[in-house]
């Protein structure tokens, strides 16, 4: 078990110093000046210079790079370009938004896609299970930004029941909720789609079992042996999903801040790309990437827990 430990790890520490290598290299090899973006085309090119010598950027890239992994460690990710405080103020006043809309919208997943799944299971080859498939095939088919807007469309301009964007901030809890339900919605509804499928396939495979057919011959009811029995047997691919799912969200919430206006981390990496504010963007893009990594890390440790197997493998 510790060498499993040791191993993931060992993998995720290499993961993510490659990730940082690939943004680092990404980003320095884009055209343009960032002191020219800072003060302007009418900059005096003394003004461009000595700029340039305090932001680091006469500096040989593979000092940068060192430079730049080593603040990081320690939560120094330099000056933003644009709002000319420290990029990791900006993270942590963005943050609290993002992960709430990610935390909010994998939490509505799980309640429509396991309860989804399942009864698609149980009513295999019947009209429920005919409904759950179309309507998954419909959900990831349909575009979120589309979907956004068209859920802004009803219950925003006609229906006038929720605000189209914007947030309350968090002063007013009714209204800051209020202002993140249509986001809410129309991320959980995509991700909803394909963890239902995959719940449904993994429960029929599951139900297919002699243990199952076991448990109903016992006289245990049809309910009970779903959610007792073929649920917890079938989590292995569904956390898979879930994982993967988490990640998606949180990478997800770049589009739908922009279509809701919302200020999270999503609307700041647009601000700072069109502004070609390096340090942040930097900072942002190897944030995101950090919590695909940690996620599927943290899948990979959740499999030794769900599946007594795989922890005798390990």
């Amino acid at each position: 078990m510790a060498y499993f430990l040791f191993r993931r790890t060992l993998g995720f520490v290499l993961t993510l110093l490659a990730v940082s290598l690939v943004v680092f290299a990404v980003m320095n090899v884009l055209p343009g000046d960032p002191a020219l973006t800072i003060l302007g085309m009418d900059a005096s090119e003394d003004a461009l210079a000595a700029l340039r010598e305090q932001l680091g950027l006469n500096e040989p890239v593979v000092t940068r790079y060192l430079a730049w992994v080593w603040n990081a460690v320690q939560g120094d990710f330099g000056l933003s370009h644009s709002f000319r405080v420290p990029v990791s103020e900006l993270i942590a006043e963005r943050l609290p938004m993002t992960i709430s809309l990610a935390v909010a919208g994998m939490l509505v997943t799980l309640v429509l896609a396991l309860g989804l799944g399942i009864t698609a299971a149980a009513q295999h080859g019947r009209a429920g299970d005919w409904g759950v498939m179309f309507l998954s095939q419909l959900g990831i088919a349909v575009p979120a930004f589309w979907l956004s807007i068209l859920l802004v469309m009803l219950f925003a301009v006609k229906l006038r029941w929720l605000p189209p964007g914007g947030f309350a901030g968090w002063d007013d809890p009714a209204a800051a909720l209020r202002s993140l339900i249509l986001p809410t919605v129309a991320l959980a509804l995509v991700q909803s789609a394909v963890l239902a499928r995959v719940t449904r396939s993994s429960a029929l495979e599951v139900m297919r079992q002699d243990f199952v057919r076991t448990a109903r011959a016992s006289g245990l009811s049809r309910r009970r042996v779903l959610w007792a029995h073929v649920l917890p047997n079938a989590l292995v691919p569904i956390v898979t999903i879930v994982g993967m799912q988490f990640a998606a969200l949180v990478t997800g919430t770049i589009v739908i801040e922009n279509v809701f206006y919302l200020p999270g981390l999503g609307r700041l990496i647009f601000q700072s790309i069109a502004n070609r504010d390096l340090p942040t963007v930097q900072a942002l893009v190897m944030l995101f990437a950090a919590i695909v990594v940690t996620a599927n890390f943290v899948v990979d440790l959740l499999y030794v827990v769900i599946d007594p197997r795989l922890k005798a493998r390990a």
